[in-house]
């Protein structure tokens, strides 16, 4: 055994450093830890209100924009298609869209805020599945309608307001999302004027 005197010093120092390097791997090791808590950004912006450019879209036209993992169909309907919806109440399962899977002011006979802008999660009722948009020839599948939404997986159809067909097995209307216009040429999908 050695009787050579402590260096002080030398140990104040090595205490200090393992202190500062212990110190260092336990932030190292927390931030990530913390860091795990918050949400991802792609699971925050699954949750996130989208924007649709509608400026482009033409008559009879359909554009697909993905909101919360989900396809959402903007349709601009002439006043031909506008003018039919009417006429097919007797065929529909929920005419007066009663069911309460959509805003209020989805609502009413065109489903939408403005006539000519229809806006629906294009999902099917029934299973899930996704639906065809037919713009003409739809006659094939619901006779003397000329425009409509066709689910190829159990056969199930709506109209242009995505209301549903009686006879079929989807069990209602096409959902709503909450929308509003930011102007003539802009949607926001996600969102609407009565959202806090």
């Amino acid at each position: 055994m050695s009787n050579a005197p402590v260096d002080q010093g030398r140990r104040r120092f090595l205490t200090i450093a393992t202190s500062v390097v212990g110190g260092v791997g336990a932030v190292g090791a927390a931030v990530p830890f913390i860091a795990s808590w918050n949400p991802s950004e792609r699971a925050k912006q699954a949750g996130a209100a989208v924007t649709a450019d509608i400026s482009k879209l033409e008559s009879g036209q359909l554009i697909r924009v993905e909101w919360r993992g989900k396809p959402v169909w903007v349709v601009k309907r002439t006043t031909e298609m506008l003018e039919l919806l009417p006429k097919l109440n007797d065929r529909l399962r929920d005419p007066e869209s009663e069911e309460e899977q959509q805003p209020a002011y989805a609502q009413n006979i065109y489903r939408s805020k403005k006539p000519e802008i229809f806006v629906a999660v294009g999902i099917c009722t029934h299973l899930g599945c996704s639906p065809s948009y037919i713009p003409t020839d739809f006659d094939s599948h619901v006779e003397g309608v000329h425009s409509g939404f066709f689910c190829p997986c159990h056969g199930s159809t709506y109209d242009l307001a995505g209301r549903v067909f009686s006879g079929v097995p989807a069990p209602k209307n096409l959902q709503i999302p909450p929308y509003m216009f930011i102007d003539d040429n802009t949607l926001l999908i996600g969102e609407d004027e009565g959202a806090v």
